[in-house]
């Protein structure tokens, strides 16, 4: 968190009640508000293939899939938003479709980049596990083209497989598998 003094941390509830510019791409960490940075063409494929690979396999399941503009509240004074975050089990009520965070995804998946790698697969893995909603969170590099998936396997277990090789990423929860070529597809 900030060392300055008059800085007081806020809320996600003041956090969303501010109109940021919508060229720019804000998270809220320890209730301080924090740039994003942008992606590579390489990232925006990843993410924008695995996004529509599970937008068309999930269709009908009630469960769907969200790009990054959509939060996560994981506490009360952090918002992430991930590449790709799945719910399920929440109808698109007018309601819902007003909310400019969920708690409660079950899947999250971070693409990585070399600005991100550290905060991505640290302080917002630690954050997502605490979720109890979440059943597998996702690391895709795509510079070499792998992926680490961590599966919960009980309230407090979990499986953490980093796959060097070109391997699909199993999401239990779901009943799918995103394949290894679906992800890193360059047509």
């Amino acid at each position: 968190m900030r060392k300055d003094p008059l800085y007081q941390p806020i809320t996600v509830a003041e956090f969303l009640a501010i109109d940021f510019p919508s060229d720019r791409k804000f998270e809220l960490v320890d209730g301080v508000i924090r740039m994003m940075t942008g992606g590579t063409p390489a990232h925006a494929r990843v993410a924008t293939n695995i996004l529509v690979f599970l937008a068309n396999k999930l269709r009908g399941t009630g469960c769907r899939p969200y790009n990054s503009d959509m939060g996560v509240q994981v506490t009360e004074t952090n918002v992430r938003y991930p590449d790709v975050s799945i719910y399920c089990g929440n109808p698109a009520t007018p309601e819902r479709e007003q909310q400019l965070v969920f708690t409660d995804p079950v899947v999250v998946i971070e693409v990585l980049s070399a600005s991100t790698v550290r905060v991505d697969e640290g302080a917002k893995l630690v954050e997502y596990r605490d979720l109890p909603s979440i059943q597998t969170i996702v690391f895709v590099d795509p510079q070499n083209e792998v992926s680490r998936v961590i599966q919960r396997l009980g309230p407090t277990a979990w499986r953490d497989d980093l796959f060097a090789q070109p391997h699909d990423v199993a999401l239990p929860s779901l009943g799918i598998d995103i394949p290894h070529t679906e992800m890193f597809a360059r047509d």
